[in-house]
């Protein structure tokens, strides 16, 4: 479903990875992994189209992501390594302000996704009294609400006590068997079972 093929990365004058192919299928999710500054956010900025590479070519469903813009925009969902809420709002009105922007019916209430993460008695307080882990988890509750097949995560893990890492391991696994598509960087193994996961070092 998702593939790159040839990438190249440049960061000032520095080349930070070249010839870079990948494919992610339905089902399937692919653990970007490499040190500090070797590219993986860049490449999950490029995956989106955020960012152009140099060179190569990112397809969706077989077709340049470039070509039919929209589309691909309507079946991904990217959540970037801040957690990119609205501090000044509570966890609920980020997700209903999130469920207006994606402009149709969501699959999950806000209060739905917020309890997925154990959130709901803090679903009206200012996001600004949460603590780190708590905003990630509202941030990473707003992949309940919409049916984008392909999720790009940028360290999802960050700041996640051990209940918090279950809850998101649980989600990328009902994803992966509903045939969607992830692509994220972390250094923590991902405790799902099955051989649904797969890695490339860069």
């Amino acid at each position: 479903m998702l593939t790159a093929t040839d990438l190249e990365c440049q960061r000032g004058d520095r080349i930070l990875f070249r010839g870079l192919n990948l494919t992610a299928g339905a089902g399937e999710i692919l653990q970007v992994q490499g040190p500090n500054g070797s590219g993986k956010t860049s490449l999950l900025r490029i995956l989106c189209g955020l960012t152009l590479p140099v060179a190569g070519r990112v397809l969706w469903r077989g077709e340049d992501i470039g070509k039919d813009r929209a589309r691909f925009v309507s079946e991904l969902t990217y959540v970037g390594h801040q957690s990119g809420i609205k501090l000044e709002l509570s966890p609920r009105e980020n997700l209903e302000l999130s469920r207006s922007l994606l402009g149709k019916t969501t699959v999950a209430s806000p209060e739905a996704a917020l309890g997925h993460f154990n959130l709901r008695r803090f679903a009206d307080m200012p996001a600004y009294t949460l603590s780190a882990g708590q905003r990630r988890r509202v941030a990473l509750s707003r992949l309940l609400l919409g049916e984008a097949a392909c999720w790009i995560l940028d360290e999802p893990f960050t700041a996640l006590d051990k209940e918090g890492i279950g809850a998101m391991e649980s989600l990328l696994e009902a994803h992966a068997r509903a045939g969607g598509v992830t692509v994220l960087t972390t250094h923590q193994p991902i405790g799902i079972p099955g051989g649904r996961i797969q890695a490339i070092q860069l």
